[in-house]
């Protein structure tokens, strides 16, 4: 397991700010354990999540990995989620949760207005497990994949949890995310 804890410490793409927006895409939708300022739903394009991280910290052990969301480019998608607006030093917390391989990177977000039309952008933050880091998993059939969340448990709980919670967020949202759904789906029939 690498702990990106250190690395992300040394990535202050804000530096000097007095607050940051930063993008919630995963567990940040729906547990948000931290101090925020304002929080709005909110998208990033060219990006989609997958379920594609391994979790050995969270909703998984070493032994058994649980499977946690993360981003892959596409082009022409749309990645809804939610918009925390915290001060620095909220991220040394957000570190430490994020730290199984995960890394802070500059997007460009999209706030939605009342009526779910764009309304402004600004930059934000979002932490970003790609494929180069040790605890990335891949591709697999969603069948695997909801077997492998159906059977992994970790400090933070079942990890069919964490899918559940974040299909339930993505309604409350308004969101569609056909991967989100189809392993909800899956897990189902387990």
């Amino acid at each position: 397991m690498l702990d990106t804890t250190a690395l992300n410490q040394q990535r202050n793409f804000f530096d000097g700010h007095a607050d940051i927006w930063l993008f919630g895409y995963g567990s940040l939708i729906w547990k948000a354990d931290f101090a925020y300022l304002e929080r709005r739903p909110a998208y990033i394009q060219g990006w989609e999540r997958r379920f594609w991280q391994g979790s050995h910290d969270h909703r998984g052990t070493l032994e058994s990995p649980g499977r946690v969301a993360t981003l892959i480019r596409a082009k022409d998608s749309i990645c809804h989620g939610m918009a925390y607006r915290i001060t620095p030093e909220v991220l040394a917390p957000l570190d430490i949760r994020e730290k199984n391989g995960y890394l802070r990177e500059k997007v460009l977000l999209t706030f939605l207005a009342e009526n779910g039309e764009a309304a402004k952008q600004s930059e934000g933050l979002i932490y970003l497990a790609s494929e180069d880091n040790p605890a990335f998993l891949g591709e697999a059939p969603l069948t695997e994949i909801a077997q492998q969340i159906a059977n992994a448990h970790g400090p933070s709980g079942p990890n069919k949890e964490y899918l559940l919670n974040l299909a339930t967020a993505l309604r409350e949202l308004g969101a569609t995310d056909a991967h989100i759904f189809d392993l909800e789906l899956q897990l189902s029939r387990i």
